[in-house]
């Protein structure tokens, strides 16, 4: 960012969650740092050095910020594991799948395609052209700190886009990399930046700012509720990839192992801290009792601890607040009546871990009333539910607030197409657990948001048309015959 501006020397500390160790001092970016941080992108912007660039020239860029983040993935993933306290092994898949969302956002940034229309009139050619929508705004949550923020930089650098990157407080050093990566990569200084702070109000001011033209947006659903009211005030462009209750349904003619072992993966990859994590799993009467017992008996064998041990599959909880959430949700459905069959309680962890923040997997058998089964937890919490026939099964699947993603676990393709038509859901993966990869649209229904990422269409959320017209007729124009 070039600017003149005299930065501030506050900083905030930012602490390892598994460890309670501080691991930086970072900066706390002032309202008028932001200020200057938008200017610079709308200066890189209306200078057209990036968003009038050749579109193959970007996509070389873009293509290079992906090369680096793979050469630096160990360095990247060690970052993230003591940043946000996930498991390395966690961690690890995502940084394979950040490389690969910047390789398919260079490919597409020579694919954002406008259209040629019928004329009409026969003296006009009518076209349509993708131009970028201007400064984007993306703030990211603490869950997937730098996957998620390649979710947005990725293809807003694609379609021509200047960025205003602002992580969340607890999970900002991916972030920072990422920034020196597109710098050395060739991006054009002010073209991405970061800014930092340990508040609310810096994302409050980024969604506010007169010059920023879309917030790209990915968080709870009652702060996106908040963005999308503030962003009306002056018109931006708004997507929001927002919570979920998303559910798992398994049938009687389901692979039982299968499911479970998916199920159990579903819910407890990443401390269960995923929007599309699939924490209500449902399951046909007549194979509940075995698909419990089977669930919570390997359920026992998941290891909760160390985020850098290999072996470990689930780790910290990022944020205080957020395992007393966990621990408050727990006491809440045992209060209303649900039976808990496994977890419930923090683990006791020994040296530099006994001042971390870790939460036992945790399952209940629950109603469909209960509370745990309809609010969003994020958390490694599961409830397990009983229904009898298909019909039941969709409607509670779709009896939500909420349709980010879902599950359907069945051996009768027909059945298990017909239920995935019938979910008012973003997503449905039949027999895996696996909903999101690059070039899939990702996105939710109801209060799950709007707008979608990771496909090609994400480009169109990116970019605004512009129809052009061409009048070619012989005689020159003269409407009134002056």
């Amino acid at each position: 960012m070039s600017t003149t501006l005299e930065a501030s020397d506050t900083t905030y500390q930012d602490r390892n969650p598994a460890t309670g160790a501080v691991i930086a001092d970072v900066h706390e970016t002032t309202r008028e740092e932001l200020d200057a941080a938008v200017r610079a992108a709308r200066k890189a912007f209306d200078g057209g050095k990036w968003s009038s660039m050749a579109a193959s020239r970007r996509a070389k860029i873009v293509y290079k910020m992906a090369q680096l983040i793979g050469e630096r993935a160990n360095e990247l993933m060690m970052l993230e594991v003591r940043d946000n306290g996930k498991a390395v092994s966690t961690a690890k898949g995502e940084m394979g799948a950040i490389v690969d969302c910047f390789e398919f956002y260079a490919g597409a940034a020579t694919k954002n395609f406008g259209e040629t229309m019928p004329p009409p009139l026969p003296t006009y050619l009518a076209n349509t052209v993708r131009e970028p929508v201007g400064v984007v705004g993306a703030i990211i949550p603490w869950n997937f700190p730098l996957l998620l923020a390649s979710w947005k930089v990725a293809p807003a650098l694609a379609a021509g886009c200047t960025v205003v990157l602002k992580p969340a407080p607890s999970t900002p050093l991916t972030a920072i990399e990422l920034g020196k990566i597109a710098l050395e990569a060739g991006v054009p200084e002010g073209v991405l930046n970061v800014v930092t702070g340990s508040g609310r109000e810096l994302g409050q001011w980024l969604v506010e700012h007169p010059l920023v033209d879309k917030i790209a947006f990915t968080g709870s659903t009652a702060t996106g509720k908040l963005v999308a009211k503030t962003a009306a005030d002056t018109v931006k462009r708004v997507t929001l990839e927002l919570g979920g209750k998303s559910p798992s349904l398994v049938f009687d003619d389901a692979d039982i192992d299968a499911a479970v072992a998916g199920a159990i993966y579903g819910i407890f990859y990443n401390a269960g801290q995923a929007c599309e994590a699939r924490s209500r799993v449902l399951l046909q009467k007549s194979i509940y009792d075995r698909f419990v017992a089977a669930f919570v008996e390997k359920a026992k064998h998941v290891r909760v601890g160390n985020p850098e041990d290999p072996q470990t599959h689930v780790g910290a909880i990022t944020l205080r607040e957020q395992l007393e959430k966990i621990e408050s949700y727990c006491a809440v459905g045992s209060a209303e009546g649900a039976k808990a069959l496994l977890g419930g309680s923090a683990p006791s962890l020994e040296g530099d871990l006994a001042g971390g923040m870790f939460w036992n997997v945790t399952a209940f058998e629950a109603r469909p009333e209960h509370r745990i089964s309809r609010e969003e937890i994020f958390g490694p919490v599961v409830t397990f539910v009983p229904f009898e026939t298909e019909a039941e099964a969709i409607a509670l699947a779709n009896d939500s607030e909420y349709g980010l993603s879902a599950s359907v676990w069945s051996q009768n393709i027909g059945r298990a197409n017909r239920v995935a038509r019938a979910l008012r859901s973003g997503t449905v993966a039949i027999n895996t657990p696996y909903a999101v990869f690059p070039g899939v649209p990702f996105g939710g229904y109801k209060q799950s948001g709007y707008g979608r990422e990771l496909g090609m269409e994400t480009m169109r959320l990116y970019t605004e048309t512009k129809s052009v017209l061409t009048y070619i007729g012989e005689k020159p124009m003269n409407p009134w015959s002056l």
